[in-house]
């Protein structure tokens, strides 16, 4: 059962990640720089004042891409066969299913309101 209970430290940790963001680090440590980047500030803000409806929601993104990441990993299971008995593997599935997990990951960004974090961003751009 999806609950709208408050975000624990693991969920927020696999949000970060999902939306394409850096791991904080240990907020006890002293060392978390979170809050001087304003994007991961805004992600932080919003993952910690989320209504309740939209923390049972966004456990629901969580289910969703998590069964999709699990399928690309499975994906690579089947890399090493071009064709068995009736059986041809589709060349693309790889590529196809990360394209439609990070298109997910994108979504889970638009409904929190941020911009994808640097793991989401096209490779060939500069940000500065």
């Amino acid at each position: 059962m999806v609950t709208d209970a408050v975000l624990t430290d693991e969920e927020k940790t696999e949000i970060r990640r999902f939306c394409g963001y850096a791991a904080l680090g240990d907020a006890a440590s002293g060392e978390s720089s979170w809050r001087f980047f304003r994007n991961t500030g805004t992600l932080e803000w919003r993952l910690n004042t989320l209504a309740e409806a939209e923390r049972k929601r966004m456990r629901y993104f969580l289910l969703t891409l998590g069964q999709m990441e699990r399928a690309v990993l499975c994906a690579s299971e089947t890399l090493d066969t071009q064709v068995a008995s009736v059986w041809t593997r589709n060349t693309r599935e790889l590529s196809e299913r990360v394209r439609l997990f990070d298109w997910w990951r994108r979504r889970l960004c638009g409904f929190l309101g941020i911009m994808p974090g640097p793991d989401l961003r096209d490779q060939a751009s500069i940000v500065m």
